[in-house]
């Protein structure tokens, strides 16, 4: 049997490792659901980011995913073992959360709910938030599940699809394409 630094094959019986232990867990239990729903929406996030046309998003998105990949870290590690992996800290989150004023501040207010896909990297930035959202449901059912997640994680999760929302808005116009709004006008 030949070996490869890509793969350990330890996880061919549907199991996996968890960070900083030695217990191996059920691929398809919930923690692992979690972790890849997060890893799945940094991918989407990276694939937003590989799009835009926005200097500002492109810079920051590569912390966002940095972050991102913190949490999950934080997930995989057992819980005797999460205060040597913080995930994001309250920091963190305040970045973000400057981050979502500093883009909103060159975006008109919303009086209705868009349409996706008035750009290629506005849609991608909306496909990334749905992802988010997802992870984030996910990421609250494993900690209904399993008390001492670090607070900031799960407010970091739901503030970045608020990320993502205004990054697509923000797409549309550095495009100069204006959002579709989901109810018809009068004028339609």
């Amino acid at each position: 049997m030949s070996k490869s630094a890509f793969y350990t094959a330890k996880g061919d019986f549907g199991d996996t490792g968890r960070l900083a232990g030695t217990e191996r867990i059920a691929k398809s239990s919930a923690l692992i659901e979690a972790i890849g729903t997060i890893d799945e929406a940094t991918s989407a996030i990276g694939l937003a980011r590989a799009l835009s046309q926005s200097d500002r998003l492109r810079t920051a998105l590569p912390t966002v995913q940095r972050h991102v990949y913190g949490i999950m870290s934080h997930l995989s590690a057992v819980p005797q073992a999460r205060d040597q992996y913080v995930g994001v800290t309250d920091e963190d989150l305040t970045w973000l959360q400057d981050l979502i004023a500093d883009i909103e501040k060159h975006l008109a207010p919303l009086k209705d709910f868009v349409l996706p896909g008035d750009s290629q990297a506005g849609a991608a930035f909306h496909v990334a938030r749905t992802i988010v959202r997802r992870a984030e449901r996910r990421l609250v059912a494993f900690a209904e599940g399993e008390p001492g997640l670090g607070e900031a994680n799960l407010a970091y999760m739901n503030r970045l699809s608020s990320l993502m929302f205004v990054a697509a808005l923000y797409e549309n116009i550095t495009r100069g394409a204006q959002s579709e709004l989901a109810r018809r006008s009068a004028e339609s």
